[in-house]
């Protein structure tokens, strides 16, 4: 019983990590939305700095990434999500 828990909180986690990740997706667009239009108001025609806010975040993004996916989950996290997981695991060994 020990070790079905312990696989059930590690699938959580899994999870929680992926839906986090996706959520940073969002935030990273709407960053570089921001940052763009501020640079196009302010200076437009000059060195485009937000680039550079963007390259950042997607080093962030793509470690965030990597540390949540093997296979992809859906959005919301439910029981049947968490069974999904904990039954992929142990066919994984």
């Amino acid at each position: 019983m020990s070790e079905d828990q312990d696989l059930r909180n590690f699938a959580r986690k899994r999870l929680k990590k992926q839906q986090d990740f996706k959520q940073y997706l969002g935030v990273w667009v709407g960053v570089s939305i921001l940052c763009t239009g501020i640079w196009f108001l302010t200076s437009p025609g000059s060195l485009f700095w937000p680039i550079w806010v963007m390259f950042g975040m997607g080093v962030g993004a793509l470690f965030a990434g990597i540390d949540a996916y093997g296979p992809g989950q859906k959005k919301v996290i439910t029981e049947s999500d968490v069974d999904a997981e904990v039954e992929r695991l142990r066919r994984k060994g």
